[in-house]
């Protein structure tokens, strides 16, 4: 019985210019098929996505809209009940399995004049330098100072200034903290709720309610960007 043997492709040197023309031209046309078969895919996928993810976005407004509007009939009749309107960022409501923590946080903010406190502070820090000790103490007020990676000044600090005015008694000093402390604006960010779901022996386990806190469901592993080569192409 005779097999048949495939037949191997004609070594490159054997094809007339024009059929390597035209094998090129066939890959070229392939290659703008195919680029343009992927963007006619992300073009039906983004909507589909975009669907889901906003409906997500619509179930979490209206779930952080109620929740708030149950705990603000709440806190209308804490204040009436215990006659007293508190003033603070947060409330938090507990039973034995959950807790429940609604409120508002707070970004610092500073007009243009918290410069000019600044400097009027560090003029006359720098001038007490002269020995060990001052120096200490010469570097945690420049702690104090220090902005945060965004280039901003911490609000909490400005009370620790306030409360070094006595310990130095100078003029420059207190004026320039008094500058600093009318400088600071803080501004209202956003509307908050953490939930925990709470066990038999007291440990607290946090619901997830942003998108990156969620998880994946079970049994689905997104590892497109893993380093690890796959297998068959290391073959």
């Amino acid at each position: 019985m005779q097999t048949e043997t495939a037949e191997k492709p004609k070594p490159i040197a054997q094809f007339s210019a024009q059929e390597l023309k035209a094998a090129l031209a066939n890959l070229e046309a392939k290659k703008d098929q195919d680029r343009e078969t992927y963007k006619a895919l992300v073009a039906e996928t983004v909507p589909k996505a975009m669907f889901k993810l906003c409906k997500a976005s619509e179930i979490i407004s209206e779930a952080k809209t109620e929740t708030f509007k149950f705990f603000e009939d709440i806190l209308g009749l804490k204040n009436q009940v215990y006659g007293l309107k508190e003033k603070q960022q947060s409330h938090t409501f507990s039973t034995d399995r959950e807790e429940i923590t609604i409120g508002y946080r707070i970004n610092d903010g500073w007009d243009d004049t918290v410069t000019a406190g600044i400097e009027k502070v560090n003029n006359y820090i720098s001038s007490l330098a002269t020995n060990e000790e001052t120096a200490a103490l010469v570097k945690v007020v420049f702690n104090l100072l220090k902005k945060d990676a965004k280039g901003n000044l911490k609000g909490n600090r400005v009370l620790e200034l306030q409360q070094l005015t006595k310990d130095f008694d100078n003029e420059q000093f207190t004026d320039g903290v008094a500058i600093i402390a009318a400088a600071y604006k803080p501004v209202r960010s956003s509307w908050f709720i953490e939930a925990n779901l709470i066990d038999t022996e007291g440990v607290k386990t946090n619901v997830p309610l942003s998108m990156s806190a969620v998880g994946f469901l079970s049994g689905y592993k997104f590892d497109f960007f893993t380093e690890k080569i796959p297998e068959d192409a290391a073959e």
